[in-house]
C-alpha cells in the first residue's frame, strides 16, 4: 500500500513539474506575439488592450463557478483588488509590452524578474515583512545584472530598460497589494479572475479600445492567431496550468521552474525575430534570473504565485 502511495506522489510530482515548465514556457511566449502584433502595427498600449480585453472574454466561461464568492466580497475588497489590477495587471502589461518594443523579448523578460526584489522592499514598507541579509545580497546582484544589461545600448534601449524595470514594480505590487487586500480570505482564481476583469472594464471606456478592435478586424486571420496566444496561450493557459500545479508541488519547487519563461522569451527572440544580445548584456540577463531563483528557492516566493498565497499551497 506505502509503495502505490509512493507511487502515485512521484507521478503526481512528475505531471505537477510538466504542468509548471509547459506554463513558463506559455509566459515565455507573451514577448513574441507582442512583437508580432508591434510590426503589424499596433503599439505597445494597443497590445496590452488586446491582452487583457480578449483574455477577460476567454475567463468569463468562469463567473458561474466564482459568482458567490465575488458576492461575498466587501467595498474595501473591491477597492483593493482594483489598485492591485490596474497597477499588477494594466500597469505591468503597458510597462512589459513597451519595453518589448525598445529593448526586445530578451531583456525585456529578464528585467521583469525583477519583481522578486521589489516584492522584498514592498513587503518591508506595506505589509511589516523584514529584509534577511540573504534577500539584501540578491537585490544587490539583480541591481549588478541591470547594470550590465545597460551597456552597450543606446539611449532608446534605455528607455526600455527603464520600462523593463517598471514592469518589474507593478508585477511585485500584484503580490504585495493581493495580500494586503485580501487578508488569505479567497482562492486565486477569484483574484485571477477580479484582477483581469477590472482592468478590462476600465479599459472599455476608453474610445483607443473600440478603434483597435476595428484595426483588427480588417486584418488577416493570422493576426487574430497572435491575439489569440497573447491572451489565451500567454496569458490564461499558464495561469490554469500553474493553479494546478501547485496541487501537487510544494511551491519552493514550483518557483524553481519558472525559470524557463525567461529562457523561452530568450530563446525564440533569438531564432524567430534574431535579436541577439553582446556577452556583457548574457552576464548581466543571467545574473537577474539567478537573483530570481535564489529568491523563490530561499524565500519560497514567486512572481507568478503572490507571496500572500504561500500559506494556500502544499508545503
Amino acid at each position: 500500500m506505502a509503495h502505490t502511495d509512493s507511487a502515485m506522489s512521484a507521478r503526481q510530482s512528475w505531471i505537477g513539474t510538466i504542468q509548471i515548465i509547459t506554463a513558463a514556457i506559455c509566459w515565455g511566449t507573451l514577448g513574441i506575439f507582442s512583437t508580432y502584433l508591434n510590426q503589424i502595427g499596433f503599439s505597445g498600449w494597443q497590445t496590452t488592450i488586446l491582452r487583457v480585453v480578449t483574455a477577460a472574454l476567454i475567463i468569463l466561461v468562469m463567473l458561474p463557478k466564482l459568482w458567490p464568492h465575488l458576492l461575498k466580497l466587501r467595498p474595501k475588497q473591491w477597492l483593493g483588488l482594483a489598485v492591485q489590477s490596474l497597477i499588477g495587471v494594466l500597469g505591468m502589461s503597458v510597462c512589459y509590452f513597451f519595453a518589448v518594443i525598445y529593448v526586445g523579448a530578451g531583456p525585456a523578460v529578464a528585467l521583469l524578474y525583477t519583481a522578486p526584489v521589489f516584492s522584498l522592499l514592498f513587503s518591508a514598507f506595506l505589509l511589516d515583512e523584514s529584509i534577511t541579509r540573504q534577500s539584501a545580497l540578491l537585490a544587490l546582484m539583480a541591481v549588478f545584472g541591470v547594470g550590465l544589461t545597460m551597456l552597450g545600448e543606446q539611449a532608446q534601449a534605455n528607455w526600455g530598460i527603464l520600462l523593463g524595470l517598471l514592469s518589474g514594480v507593478c508585477y511585485s505590487l500584484y503580490g504585495v497589494l493581493g495580500k494586503r487586500a485580501m487578508h488569505d480570505a479567497h482562492p486565486a482564481p477569484l483574484v485571477f479572475f477580479t484582477s483581469i476583469i477590472i482592468s478590462a472594464g476600465v479599459l472599455l471606456l476608453l474610445p483607443e479600445t473600440y478603434k483597435t478592435y476595428e484595426q483588427l478586424l480588417v486584418l488577416p486571420l493570422s493576426t487574430w492567431g497572435y491575439v489569440l496566444g497573447l491572451s489565451l496561450i500567454g496569458t490564461v493557459v499558464p495561469f490554469a496550468l500553474y493553479m494546478k500545479a501547485l496541487e501537487k508541488l510544494p511551491a519552493t519547487r514550483a518557483s524553481v521552474f519558472t525559470i524557463f519563461e525567461p529562457l523561452t522569451a530568450i530563446a525564440l527572440a533569438t531564432l524567430l525575430l534574431h535579436q541577439s544580445l553582446s556577452w556583457i548584456q548574457y552576464v548581466g540577463v543571467i545574473l537577474i534570473l539567478l537573483a530570481a531563483l535564489f529568491n523563490a528557492v530561499l524565500n519560497a516566493t514567486t512572481t507568478r504565485v503572490p507571496r500572500w498565497l504561500r500559506g494556500r499551497q502544499k508545503v
